[in-house]
C-alpha cells in the first residue's frame, strides 16, 4: 500500500453465479471478498469528517452489489471489477483484492481457494499547454 494507511473490509458474502460450469451458473454458491484500500488518512483523522475519506459502509455494498451481478466464468474477473470500483472513489490510491471461492468444484478435500490482485489508481492527469499556439 502506497502510504501505509488503509481502509480494510473482510469476509464480505455475496451468494452469486459465477463459475465455468453450468451448475455453478445455475445453483449459484457464496463467495467471500476481502480488499485492502490504501488511501492517505491523515485529512480525515484531522477534520473527523466522513467526506474526507471512503464510507467503508456504501463501499461494502457496492461491492456485494458488484459480486452479485452480471456473472462471469472466473474470480479473476470477479476480483478485477472489485479492484475497479474500489478506485473509483478519488481517494483511492491501491487495492489489493481477494477472491474466495469456498465451495469451488474441487475434486480433492480443500479448505478454501482464492485469487488475490493487486492494483493501482491511474496517476492524476495534469492538463498540458502542449501544442497550444
Amino acid at each position: 500500500m502506497t502510504t501505509g494507511d488503509s481502509i480494510t473490509l473482510t469476509g464480505i458474502r455475496v451468494r452469486a453465479h459465477h463459475g465455468v460450469y453450468d451448475f455453478e451458473r445455475e445453483g449459484g454458491q457464496d463467495f467471500v471478498i476481502d480488499l485492502t484500500v490504501g488511501i492517505d488518512l491523515r485529512r480525515a483523522a484531522q477534520s473527523d469528517d466522513v467526506s474526507a475519506t471512503i464510507h467503508y459502509g456504501e463501499l461494502a455494498e457496492r461491492v456485494a452489489a458488484a459480486v452479485a451481478s452480471d456473472p462471469v466464468d472466473l474470480i479473476e474477473t470477479v476480483a478485477e471489477r472489485v479492484a475497479g470500483i474500489a478506485l473509483s472513489y478519488p481517494a483511492a490510491l491501491d487495492v489489493r483484492v481477494t477472491v474466495h471461492k469456498p465451495d469451488a468444484p474441487i475434486s480433492v478435500p480443500f479448505g478454501d481457494v482464492a485469487v488475490t490482485i493487486v492494483r493501482s489508481a491511474a496517476p492524476h492527469q495534469t492538463p498540458t499547454t502542449e501544442g497550444r499556439a
